[in-house]
């Protein structure tokens, strides 16, 4: 491997030396190897490892790059990616306590003027090669195959929680009711605070996060109203909801513009995937933390930039009758709430 010269390592990762010695200490006792013969240093498997994942470089191009085998470029990537996840998750992505919550309600507040939202939710599709003997199951509404990261995050762009491998073909609502996070969503098993006054009012709301279309109306998730030519009350609560369901959305391009693996088409097997996939939403938060530029001026500009609703498919569409009366009556509560304050 080339000596780290800092310029480099900033120009192709956006990681200084510093940073990277540091993520290097928290993982170097999980890749640390024995052998009679000597093994590829642990800075060597890190930092061939990010490359791949920062810029998506072809596994024969590293491999001629680092004078190893094919093979072992494959097996030092999936090795290092799980030992990322696996040791950084609890630092860097744990389980929010109800403390927590409490503090992305606030920040949402803050940036986003929307009362008691802790979070904003949606999928991303991450392309794949077509699995063998898969059917349709990964061929999505896009027109192509994949495998769907659905992620919440907070008011500055960090992924709180996250699930990886939906199948391309399912919705979003669906792939939401079948993950863990979603079920405990719907069942309110997430430790949510309790609902509070609404700043400046007399109302008691729950807390809750936000979504698209795609997605069911719950009493802690709320949803744009459907429709066009709306009343002004319902208008503007979409256009607010919008600005504020946006975060996720700028979360997703700065992921994949700073990790380009998953901008292209990986010809991995779905599991393998996950294992990347989960690499770098870790990596996303540990840099977020760690660098002051990780986000750029132009990214952190994105806020402001809200584009309006657009239409959503028949494949995305959340259809059902199991929003309760008490989910439809609180959204509009909110709505009424949201053009007064």
């Amino acid at each position: 491997m080339r000596q780290r010269d800092p310029e480099y390592f900033e120009d192709t990762i956006r990681m200084s030396p510093t940073t990277f010695d540091l993520l290097l200490s928290k993982v170097n006792h999980r890749l640390e190897k024995f052998s009679f013969r000597k093994p590829i240093s642990l800075s060597c498997r890190l930092f061939l490892t990010l490359m791949y994942l920062a810029h998506g470089t072809p596994v024969a191009i590293l491999a001629r790059l680092f004078k190893i085998g094919e093979s072992t470029v494959r097996n030092i990537t999936l090795e290092v990616c799980q030992v990322l996840w696996d040791v950084l998750k609890q630092e860097y992505m744990p389980v929010p306590t109800e403390q927590d919550w409490r503090k992305y309600a606030e920040e949402f507040y803050e940036k986003w003027n929307f009362p008691n939202c802790c979070g904003s939710i949606d999928g991303e599709h991450i392309a794949i090669q077509c699995p063998a003997n898969s059917g349709s199951a990964f061929f999505n509404h896009k027109g192509f195959h994949s495998i769907v990261l659905m992620a919440v995050c907070s008011a500055n762009y960090e992924f709180l929680m996250v699930d990886i491998g939906g199948f391309g073909g399912n919705s979003d609502g669906g792939i939401l009711s079948a993950s863990e996070f979603g079920k405990r969503l719907l069942q309110n098993n997430l430790n949510f605070p309790r609902p509070n006054i609404l700043p400046y009012s007399s109302v008691e709301f729950p807390f809750y996060i936000v979504g698209d279309a795609a997605f069911p109306l719950k009493n802690n998730l709320m949803r744009p109203y459907p429709g066009m030519n709306l009343p002004h009350v319902k208008d503007n609560f979409n256009t607010r909801l919008s600005i504020a369901r946006r975060t996720i959305e700028n979360a997703f391009e700065i992921l994949v513009a700073r990790w380009r693996v998953l901008s292209k088409t990986i010809d991995l097997q779905p599991t393998n995937v996950v294992i990347i996939a989960e690499a770098c939403v870790i990596l996303h938060n540990f840099l977020k933390k760690h660098t002051n530029d990780y986000i750029s001026e132009q990214e952190g500009e994105l806020r402001s930039h809200t584009s309006p609703l657009g239409s959503v498919s028949a494949a995305e569409l959340h259809i059902g009758n199991n929003s309760s009366r008490n989910a439809y009556r609180l959204r509009d509560v909110l709505a009424e709430y949201v053009l007064n304050y």
